[in-house]
């Protein structure tokens, strides 16, 4: 494992501490990311920056990108000097990024074209567990590119799920984003129905998470529902795209409609850039 020479591409929120938890772990890291400001804080922790994403898999064995969306994540492979622009057989690119499973195929297909293997690796977590390396990691891969890489994923999370080929990873993110924007909504709109009857926020979320009904999700966003502030953990522009993703690969549920509908409205309401439980500020007024 720590032979490993390992590339990272996209240094936000969640790309950034994953990054450094690599390196914390000695590994030999090597970083390009499109706004040069932010790789200054992983050089400083010892990374070294590649010029262009062909330079970076050029020089590692495994590349991994954690980007904003699929066209981002094509740019990075299709461009002039992306990662496929040039033939590197036998290296291993990891995508970490929240894209459609079409997309996740799609990339599978050209980087077996060119003889570099394709893992489809989105995460379940937010920028806590990101830093903490305490994600869920959901592995779309053959066997044997899983059991290389997995070391790398026993870094990154707490559980690595290896769910089937490249592109039912995907799947299974969209899958769970859905359960979390049900879960955000429900908890918005049972907070707001209580107050309107007397009940305080503090009493209604103490019933929720004492009780049958309380999950991760409704502990961990009690504070910024307390405070009436939403800082992005987890950008509420970001799950709109995911439910867009999920409607386009097939969901057609009672609930994915009104459930996209809400978030959408919330974004142009201006919410788009705090966290997703700002749903509840949107929903105040309705």
């Amino acid at each position: 494992m720590n032979r490993l020479k390992i590339g990272w591409i996209g240094l936000g929120n969640m790309g950034n501490p994953m990054a450094k938890n690599l390196l914390k772990a000695g590994l030999d890291i090597t970083v390009f990311n499109r706004t040069k400001d932010k790789e200054k804080d992983l050089i400083s922790a010892g990374a070294t920056s590649a010029a262009t994403p062909e330079a970076l898999l050029q020089a590692c064995d495994v590349v991994i990108t954690m980007l904003s969306n699929d066209e981002a994540v094509k740019e990075v492979f299709e461009s002039e000097q992306g990662l496929l622009s040039k033939d590197n057989p036998g290296k291993i690119i990891i995508n970490m990024s929240t894209v459609s499973p079409e997309t996740s195929r799609y990339l599978a297909t050209i980087c077996s074209k060119k003889q570099v293997h394709f893992i489809d690796a989105p995460v379940s977590g937010s920028v806590k567990p990101a830093q903490e390396g305490s994600l869920v990691i959901l592995v779309g891969a053959n066997n044997a590119d899983y059991e290389i890489v997995k070391p790398i994923f026993e870094i990154l999370g707490k559980v690595a799920i290896h769910v089937g080929e490249a592109g039912v990873a995907s799947a299974a993110k969209l899958a769970i984003n859905y359960l979390l924007g049900l879960n955000l909504q429900g908890l918005a709109e049972t907070v707001l129905f209580a107050e309107k009857n007397g009940v305080s926020k503090k009493d209604m979320l103490n019933i929720i998470n004492q009780g049958a009904c309380g999950n991760g999700i409704t502990a961990i966003k009690a504070p910024a529902i307390l405070n009436d502030s939403y800082p992005a953990a987890f950008a509420l522009k970001h799950l709109v795209k995911d439910l867009r993703l999920a409607k386009e690969a097939g969901l057609d549920s009672p609930l994915i409609h009104p459930l996209y509908d809400s978030f959408v409205l919330a974004q142009e309401e201006g919410l788009g850039d705090q966290d997703v439980m700002a749903i509840i500020s949107s929903l105040k007024n309705k």
